[in-house]
């Protein structure tokens, strides 16, 4: 593994490009997949801070948090194509360290919420066996469904991301039959929301603490960036596919809270081992069918999450890897399925031990923790992108309106879920600092020396205003 050669010899996998082959739908996807699961699962530990209310509120802030996040995203993307997402944005707008610790942001995003999935698939698949009469482990089932979509990624982009876009609109078709099979339009015949809607139990304290679980509904949009690279027209597929998505999930998650806490009490809906409230929900009902039908949309929305938890991981790694920002070894492509196989492989391992040893609720921080430092970087991004380069200085795919206002907002919003993070998670939240910073200083006294510092810039733009 190691990369310090002073002449650059060509070696296995490290002369061969990724495959351009992905359209929108696939965008639509990667992006979708990855935060469905959200709504099955994991956003309603908010309800349990700041109840039904302080759940819809944080649900409406972090929606605004991620449509800001698409829309300097949809930007920054659409010019800067190439594997990597956000990182290689960074490398480009700002410099090697900040590229360095976004890179990290990503993969431990992307890698934590991949556990958390295969986790939840597992102990779904034992859920199902035991109500049919059989006690079983799940811990079996999750290393299994992990390697099946370890070996699909491993196998191209396009087969995985068209799997990943099949099952995801059947996950989602399931919250819109659910929504149906409660008669939305006779909201007196199944739903309670006037007995069981009780106001903020926590007061308004209780709706900033919501805001740290608010953005599972959303966590993961912005891993449509990974794509950039593997689209065959960055200009139109990620705008497209990363719009349409935020919009798919603000359906979606309006349904969830609507048809969920109109059935369950908030109490039990926030509840710590509470794992999947839509299939709850859907067993109040008393449909055989609509139980049946969400038990599997819960199951293929944590599959698909994982499946697209892979892919963009592994893009990070490897572009990590490509650039010298880590070994070399992880910057090769597979010479016949053109995938970057190494990074897939060495990230696995990881995924399995945190799905195995760790509970849920913290895998989520962790995650979420990771995705937080991530967004809070993309408003500087934003303002180095349009100082250095204005518009009219580059061709863009997409120009996102009312600059600077998005990327205040966003500023705004990312403190705001910190100091709600800080409020349950206070410990966890000043451990990933320290391990961030650990890295950086290792990043900046070590790693650097090997970074070849003249092949950082890869576009063919002008040079900046005021260099």
């Amino acid at each position: 593994m190691s990369d310090i050669a002073a002449t650059p010899q060509p070696s296995f996998g490290h002369d061969i490009n990724l495959l351009k082959v992905l359209g929108p739908i696939h965008v639509w996807g990667l992006g979708v997949g990855i935060v469905l699961v959200g709504e099955f699962m994991g956003w309603n530990y908010g309800v349990g801070k700041g109840g039904a209310f302080g759940a819809l509120i944080a649900c409406f802030v972090s929606g605004l948090l991620y449509t800001c996040v698409a829309m300097i995203d949809s930007e920054i993307t659409s010019t800067v194509a190439a594997a990597g997402g956000q990182y290689a944005q960074a490398k480009h707008t700002i410099g090697p360290l900040m590229a360095f610790n976004v890179g990290l942001f990503m993969v431990l995003t992307y890698t934590m919420l991949n556990a958390s999935d295969i986790q939840v698939a597992g102990q779904l698949v034992q859920i199902g066996a035991q109500q049919l009469g059989h006690d079983i482990p799940w811990q079996p089932f999750t290393v299994l469904c992990l390697a099946v979509l370890t070996w699909l990624n491993y196998r191209g982009v396009f087969a995985t991301l068209t799997v990943n876009f099949i099952i995801t609109a059947a996950a989602f078709t399931t919250i819109i039959i659910l929504f149906i099979g409660i008669q939305p339009w006779n909201p007196t015949a199944m739903l309670l929301h006037k007995d069981l809607l009780t106001g903020l139990p926590y007061g308004w304290l209780g709706v900033i603490a919501a805001l740290h679980f608010g953005i599972w509904y959303y966590l993961g949009i912005e891993g449509t960036c990974q794509a950039a690279e593997e689209v065959r027209s960055p200009g139109r597929a990620l705008p497209l596919g990363t719009m349409s998505g935020m919009i798919t999930l603000l359906i979606a998650a309006a349904i969830t809270w609507y048809v969920s806490c109109g059935l369950l009490p908030w109490e039990y809906i926030g509840w710590d081992n509470e794992l999947a409230p839509l299939y709850d929900t859907a067993r109040v009902t008393g449909s055989n069918f609509l139980t049946v039908l969400l038990f599997i949309g819960t199951l293929l929305s944590a599959i698909a999450s994982a499946n697209g938890c892979i892919n963009d991981s592994a893009r990070a790694w490897f572009s990590m890897g490509r650039d010298r920002y880590l070994p070399t070894w992880f910057g090769a492509v597979h010479p016949r399925y053109r995938t970057p196989f190494r990074s897939i492989l060495f990230l696995t391992p990881i995924a399995v031990v945190f799905a195995l040893y760790i509970p849920l609720a913290e895998i989520i921080t962790f995650s979420i923790l990771s995705g937080l430092l991530n967004y809070t970087f993309m408003p500087l991004n934003m303002w180095a992108f349009r100082r250095k380069w204005p518009l009219g200085t580059i061709r863009r795919g997409f120009e996102h309106p009312f600059h600077p206002v998005p990327a205040f907002t966003l500023m705004f919003l990312c403190i705001t879920t910190f100091f709600a993070v800080y409020l349950g998670y206070g410990r966890q939240l000043l451990a990933m600092m320290a391990f961030y910073i650990i890295a950086s200083v290792w990043f900046a006294f070590y790693r650097y020396r090997y970074v070849r510092r003249g092949a950082q810039f890869t576009m063919s733009w002008p040079k900046p205003i005021g260099y």
